[in-house]
């Protein structure tokens, strides 16, 4: 079968080249604060370049703050984190007027006081945490890019990434975001412990005096830039169709959906799924330096699109069978219908 792929120009080779040149600085850099981590970092950034936003899953304790920040250094952005408490409101988010006088006129005016939403590079720090009302906030934001307050709308800076986490060991008190909020995070990244060697390495350069030296590999118009060429990096028709069909094959009481999804599986992935698979293989494929995408590009990025979008029945539940396992085994399940030459 014979794919007709656009061949790329001059320009968008050259931003290429440059992005995976930058990769691999900002991991260099990166590393130089955050020992290991290293499939997070590239999940974190495929989001990114995407225009996406993510939601990190970790027990506490796994820099998961101080990844963020450190990224949004590296990229010069702008950065600010929100700590969600039961009590926060949607204005404490996303800004409110306030009254005060106008010393010109003597008269009486509103004006806007910008909340912390206002920033390229947003943590969302324990989601969970804060009632539905001001999820909601976020969510709106998120996905319009503005806050409107009274009668105005406000645009929120250009580029603008929602990194939200979550503590998956306390449920008590808390607001779990419903399945159709969970749908607007492009990815859900699980942060695991690390391994013995890179805890010795944390614990030695967490108590020293050590201060690592970071510089700006990438500016917010080169990402916004970026972004634009990944919506462009070409893909042939059977990378589509893969992608379509390990969304589809999870889809409970289809054709396309194997066995033990009929058996485990409540409601699987959207069209969504297939969307985001796409787009951050896409990202995948020129933060390492390819203008094409490949099925194993859509394999890699499968686990953190799909996760959060398959819901297991009570059964698969009481089994202790987690939606990542009905991940990995759609992977071994779903073949491509193309074999791609190795390059």
């Amino acid at each position: 079968m014979a794919d007709s792929i656009r061949q790329p120009d001059s320009a968008d080779i050259e931003a290429v080249k440059h992005l995976n040149e930058a990769y691999k600085k900002m991991t260099e850099m990166l590393g130089r604060v955050i020992v290991g981590q290293t499939g997070v970092i590239e999940q974190v950034l495929v989001a990114m370049f995407c225009r996406g936003h993510a939601l990190l899953v970790g027990v506490p304790g796994l820099a998961k703050t101080l990844l963020i920040s450190t990224i949004s250094q590296v990229l010069g952005l702008s950065f600010k984190r929100i700590q969600f408490t039961p009590d926060l409101m949607p204005s404490d988010i996303t800004g409110t007027d306030v009254l005060e006088e106008d010393r010109t006129t003597g008269g009486r005016v509103f004006r806007f006081v910008h909340g912390p939403l206002f920033a390229n590079m947003i943590l969302a720090d324990e989601i969970n945490r804060t009632p539905p009302k001001t999820q909601a906030a976020l969510l709106e934001a998120m996905q319009e890019r503005h806050v409107t307050v009274g009668e105005k709308t406000y645009p929120l800076p250009d580029p603008f990434f929602v990194l939200a986490t979550q503590n998956p060991i306390e449920q008590e008190g808390t607001y779990p975001l419903p399945e159709a909020q969970l749908d607007r995070f492009m990815f859900m990244i699980m942060v695991d412990y690390p391994s013995a060697e890179e805890e010795i390495r944390i614990m030695k350069q967490v108590t020293s005096a050590y201060e690592p030296e970071l510089e700006v590999v990438l500016t917010g118009e080169d990402i916004i830039r970026l972004q634009k060429i990944v919506r462009r990096v070409p893909a042939a028709e059977h990378v589509f169709e893969y992608a379509r069909d390990l969304a589809r094959a999870s889809r409970p009481a289809r054709p396309e959906a194997p066995d033990f999804v009929n058996e485990m599986v409540n409601w699987g992935a959207g069209p969504r799924a297939s969307i985001y698979m796409m787009l951050a293989g896409k990202a995948r494929a020129i933060l390492h330096g390819r203008y094409h995408v490949t099925t194993e590009d859509i394999r890699a990025v499968a686990l953190p699109v799909l996760r959060h979008r398959i819901i297991t029945t009570f059964n698969a539940e009481a089994a202790g069978i987690t939606s990542d396992e009905i991940v990995h085994r759609l992977l071994a399940e779903i073949q491509p219908k193309v074999e791609e030459a190795v390059a």
